[in-house]
């Protein structure tokens, strides 16, 4: 049985560099990679601490995870310090989320249903639809 810690949900994006390769990503690496990116070079330990949840995960579930994204190319070691070893993301942030963004306009039917919920929910306000048009504008779409 799988644990809601390494749900199946896969997060796709390019790797830096590489346009059809594509990494899919768990929502738990992604965490990871949220800290790597924060933090831009850390260890294994340096990721576990900086984990913001009430019951932290042990330090070998994290260093698995951190094994996985290395093999997966979505980071890489920088250097070693004694018996620690340092990582830094090897994709970007922004792929990482356009990547998401764009399977959920999928999912979803499209950018007005999407607009049309967060409207709903109260979680996009006038402000926002405003700067989303002015920004529309100037990219001419």
């Amino acid at each position: 049985m799988q644990s809601a810690l390494l749900t199946p949900l896969y997060y796709k994006c390019s790797i830096h560099g590489m346009s059809k390769e594509r990494v899919e990503l768990t929502k738990f690496e992604t965490e990871v990679m949220s800290v790597l990116w924060r933090l831009g070079e850390a260890t294994v330990r340096d990721v576990q601490d900086a984990i913001d949840r009430t019951e932290r995960p042990a330090y070998t579930t994290v260093q698995t995870i951190v094994q996985r994204l290395e093999q997966k190319g979505a980071v890489r070691r920088t250097r070693k310090a004694g018996n620690a070893l340092y990582f830094e993301p090897a994709i970007t942030r922004k792929s990482v989320y356009r990547r998401l963004v764009d399977e959920l306009i999928d999912l979803v039917g499209g950018s007005q249903p999407l607009v049309a919920h967060l409207v709903e929910s109260g979680k996009l306000s006038l402000d926002d639809l405003k700067a989303i048009e002015k920004a529309a504008k100037r990219s001419g779409k």
